[in-house]
């Protein structure tokens, strides 16, 4: 389950509630919905909350995409890692190394040793610009997982092709928030 709000007013304090909905509600406006009239010198803040599906795969990481449209009318698009499961730390470019994998590729098994149940941030948009059109949308991705030929090749006890991926790493994907400038 993924809750993706976006606003001007969020804090660090909102993502210790567990009323998450209620807060992203009287906050901000949810995925799927636009923010405009940002307030001078203030970029937009995201509260973002993921739990990992009961009998899933524990979560990797939590990524917002940001878009945007420069003065020539051109998209460009960032990627930021803004909540991740484990004690890794994000590289000199803001990146967070791999989660690894406890996939049995022979036994098409895993387990949910690394990675988190539960990931819940606050984020703000460090290179906002109240002119320009841009929208947010939430990547979460879980561990990696065996993929469909892994449990195929344990079940008919067959060798899979060389260069045959065994392993998936599943995502999910909210709706964007859109910003609309002033004007």
């Amino acid at each position: 389950r993924v809750r993706f709000f976006g606003g001007f007013e969020f804090t660090a304090d909102d993502m210790k509630r567990r009323d998450l909905a209620q807060v992203g509600y009287s906050k901000g406006v949810p995925m799927g919905g636009d923010l405009s009239n940002a307030p001078k010198g203030k970029a937009p803040s995201f509260l973002v909350a993921a739990l990992k599906d009961s009998i899933g795969a524990n979560l990797d990481r939590i990524q917002i995409v940001k878009g945007w449209l420069d003065a020539d009318n051109e998209l460009h698009e960032k990627v930021f890692d803004v909540a991740w499961g484990g004690d890794r730390k994000p590289d000199a470019n803001g990146k967070i190394p791999s989660v690894g994998s406890t996939v049995d590729v022979e036994k098409a098994t895993w387990t949910n040793t690394i990675g988190a149940t539960e990931l819940i941030t606050v984020w703000q948009d460090p290179d906002f610009d109240a002119k320009q059109y841009a929208f947010y949308y939430t990547r979460v991705i879980e561990i990696p997982t065996p993929r469909w030929t892994a449990y195929d090749a344990k079940r008919f006890g067959v060798k899979p092709l060389p260069g045959t991926r065994m392993t998936v790493t599943e995502r999910a994907y909210t709706s964007p928030i859109w910003y609309t400038p002033s004007g």
